[in-house]
C-alpha cells in the first residue's frame, strides 16, 4: 500500500503534458494487439502510471433488456476490488450509479466526495472519490471507464481530460478488434459454406443418364449461397430410372441440410421399390417427425420407363412440369398435392405422362420462373415455354445452356436471387 501511495504521489507531480506523453505510449502499446481481453488488461496494467487509483474497472455494455429498461454491464478488467465484487457483478439500471449515469448520458463526471452524491453505487467501502468516462463508438456508448480513490478530491479536470482521451483511444481499438473478429468470422463462415457447397455437389449425380430413345440432362444454376435445390436420378432397372427434382424452403445451410435428408430417405424408398406416391408419403412423415414446423420441401418424384415411353410421377407441391412439342404446342401438367413435411399422413396421387416423338418435358424449380428483372417483373411460365421452343431441336445439355442464357439476359444478373434447377427429358 505504501508503494501504491508513493506511486499515486508521484503521479500528482506529473504535468498534463507528461501524462499525455505517457498516454501516447500506452496507446502505441495497446494498439499492437487484436485480442480485446489482452488490450484491456494492458490498459489497466499501465493506467496507474498516468492516473492514480485504488480501484478501477472497464465495463462494456453487452446487452439491453427492453422490457425493464436495464443495461447489462460486463466487467472486462478490474483492479483493486474484493473478490466477491469481481465475481458477482452489479446489474445497474439506466442512470443508476456513476456507471449507469455515464452510459445513459454519454457524459463524464468527477465526484470529489461520493458520500454526498446520491448517484453513487457503493462498490467499495473505502472509496471516497470517483471519476468515470464513457467509452463511445459511432456516437453510441459501448462501455464505461471507472476510477476510484480512497482519498477525497483525488481527481482534477485535467485527470478527467486524460481519462476521456484514453477512453476514446480504447473505443477505437475496440472497433478495430471487433472489425478484425468480424473479418475472421466471415472467413470462417465462407470456408464452412464452401465445404458445404462441395459436399452438396458431391450429392448430385456426376453424369447425366444414358437411355436409349431419350436425351436427358440436368443442372442447378449457381447462386451466391449454398443451394436449397436438389435433383437426382437412380437406375432402378435396365429400362427404368427414378427422377427427383426438389426445392427446400429457404436458402443456405438449413435448406441444404433438408436436401441431404431428402436424398437419403428418398433413395432408401427407391431401393425398396416403392411407387412414387408411397415413397413421397413416407418421406413426408419422416420430415414431419424430424424438422421444424416452418420447414418443408416441394418435390417431384417419378419413374421414367424407356420401353413404354411413360413417366409415372407424384407432385408434392412442386412447380408443374412443362410438356412441349416441336410443333409449338405446350402445356403445364397442373396436378399436385401439398409439400413434403407440412402434415402427417398425407396421401399423394400418381399421374401419368406418355411421351410422343420429339416431345420434351422440363422439370424446374421456382428460381427459374420467379427470377425478376430490374423492375421486379418475373420471368414467368410463358417466357420459359417460348425459350424452350427456340432450342427444342438442340441436345438437352445445349437446351439448358440456351435457357440459362435467356434467364441471365432477362435478369441482367450473374446470379439468381433463388436457386434454380432444370431437368430436361427429351424423347428422341
Amino acid at each position: 500500500m505504501i508503494e501504491q501511495n508513493n506511486q499515486a504521489f508521484a503521479n500528482t507531480q506529473l504535468s498534463t503534458v507528461d501524462k499525455l506523453r505517457m498516454l501516447l505510449d500506452i496507446t502505441k502499446t495497446i494498439s499492437r494487439s487484436l485480442d480485446l481481453d489482452e488490450v484491456l488488461k494492458l490498459v489497466m496494467d499501465t493506467l496507474g502510471s498516468v492516473l492514480p487509483y485504488d480501484a478501477a474497472g472497464i465495463y462494456l455494455l453487452e446487452s439491453k433488456n427492453e422490457s425493464d429498461n436495464q443495461y447489462i454491464f460486463k466487467s472486462k478488467a478490474l483492479r483493486g476490488y474484493e473478490i466477491s465484487f469481481a465475481l458477482i457483478e452489479p446489474r445497474l439500471r439506466i442512470g443508476e450509479g456513476f456507471i449507469g449515469y455515464a452510459a445513459q448520458t454519454g457524459k463524464s463526471l468527477i465526484s470529489h466526495d461520493v458520500s454526498t452524491d446520491s448517484r453513487y453505487f457503493p462498490g467499495r467501502e473505502k472509496t471516497r472519490s470517483e471519476m468515470v468516462a464513457p467509452i463511445i463508438s459511432n456516437d453510441k456508448v459501448i462501455g464505461v471507464f471507472d476510477l476510484e480513490s480512497d482519498d477525497l478530491s483525488a481527481y482534477t479536470d485535467d485527470d478527467l481530460s486524460v481519462l476521456q482521451l484514453l477512453a476514446s483511444q480504447v473505443a477505437i481499438i475496440i472497433e478495430k478488434v471487433q472489425l478484425h473478429e468480424q473479418v475472421v468470422e466471415k472467413k470462417r463462415m465462407q470456408a464452412q459454406l464452401e465445404i458445404a457447397r462441395q459436399v452438396q455437389l458431391e450429392l448430385l449425380p456426376d453424369q447425366d443418364p444414358n437411355l436409349n430413345g431419350f436425351d436427358i440432362s440436368a443442372y442447378i444454376f449457381p447462386t451466391e449461397e449454398v443451394s436449397g435445390d436438389y435433383y437426382d436420378w437412380v437406375k432402378m432397372f435396365d429400362d427404368q430410372i427414378g427422377i427427383v427434382v426438389a426445392d427446400a424452403v429457404g436458402k443456405g445451410i438449413p435448406a441444404a441440410l433438408l436436401m441431404s435428408f431428402l436424398r437419403a430417405s428418398l433413395r432408401s424408398g427407391m431401393q425398396v421399390g416403392y411407387a412414387p406416391h408411397i415413397a413421397l408419403s413416407k418421406v413426408s412423415n419422416l420430415l414431419w417427425d424430424s424438422v421444424e414446423e416452418h420447414q418443408f420441401i416441394t418435390a417431384i418424384y417419378g419413374i421414367l420407363d424407356v420401353t413404354n415411353k411413360t413417366f409415372v410421377f407424384s407432385n408434392a407441391g412442386h412447380n408443374p412440369p412443362l410438356l412441349i412439342k416441336p410443333s409449338g404446342e405446350f402445356r403445364y401438367v397442373e396436378y399436385g398435392d401439398i409439400p413434403l413435411g407440412m402434415f402427417r399422413d398425407i396421401h399423394y396421387h400418381q399421374h401419368f405422362i406418355r411421351f410422343e416423338q420429339g416431345q420434351v418435358m422440363i422439370i424446374y424449380t421456382d428460381g427459374i420462373t420467379e427470377a425478376t428483372d430490374q423492375k421486379g417483373v418475373e420471368y414467368g411460365n410463358e417466357r420459359l415455354a417460348k425459350r424452350v421452343l427456340e432450342c427444342i431441336d438442340l441436345p438437352a445439355k445445349e437446351m439448358i445452356d440456351h435457357i440459362r442464357k435467356g434467364v441471365a439476359d432477362f435478369t441482367e444478373r450473374k446470379f439468381l436471387d433463388d436457386d434454380g434447377t432444370l431437368f430436361i427429358v427429351k424423347a428422341l
